[in-house]
């Protein structure tokens, strides 16, 4: 008598812990997905800060940055991406592609104190990337052209807030 109820407590015990083994990979399977999708494919990010007024507001916007334009070389000039501080390498920066490798770019040196252009020519294997609000922002004028390595994605969609919710496309 006391084996039969032993058997049906033992065959309990297993049945719960098939069950939580196949949740538990049911989860990791979920979080491995998320961390591919992260790290590979898209990824939300919190922008704020002057340096992209008017396109990025102030007070922070939430934007989906796609990676894989930067790993098949496809950002041309006009699209907003994240790139890694070529001066702080823990810092992410939000900035607007404005010359490609071997493209001549022309710039405003300093427009708080004065109209003086100068003008580059983009490194092979580089960027040159600026905020769109010249007076404010911290950009290529300052640490000049950017490293293609440093691009981690391109900006296209903006998902906070809801008010200007929608594409980001790009900036003529």
């Amino acid at each position: 008598m006391m084996s039969g109820r032993l058997r049906s407590v033992a065959a309990q015990w297993k049945s719960i812990a098939r069950e939580a083994v196949d949740r538990t990979l049911l989860v990791a399977k979920f979080l491995c997905f998320l961390h591919v999708t992260n790290t590979y494919v898209c990824t939300p990010c919190l922008v704020h800060g002057p340096s992209m007024l008017p396109t990025l507001n102030l007070t922070g916007d939430v934007i989906l940055v796609e990676r894989i334009s930067t790993c098949l070389e496809k950002v041309a000039p006009g699209d907003i991406v994240l790139v890694r501080s070529p001066e702080n390498p823990r810092k992410l920066v939000t900035k607007r592609v404005l010359g490609m490798e071997g493209d001549r770019v022309t710039f405003v040196v300093d427009p708080k104190i004065s109209d003086r252009y100068e003008s580059v020519n983009v490194p092979k294997g580089h960027v040159w990337v600026q905020g769109d609000n010249i007076y404010a922002s911290h950009d290529s004028r300052q640490f000049g052209p950017v490293p293609y390595g440093l691009l981690l994605g391109k900006a296209f969609y903006r998902i906070w807030p809801p008010d200007g919710f929608g594409s980001l496309g790009r900036g003529e």
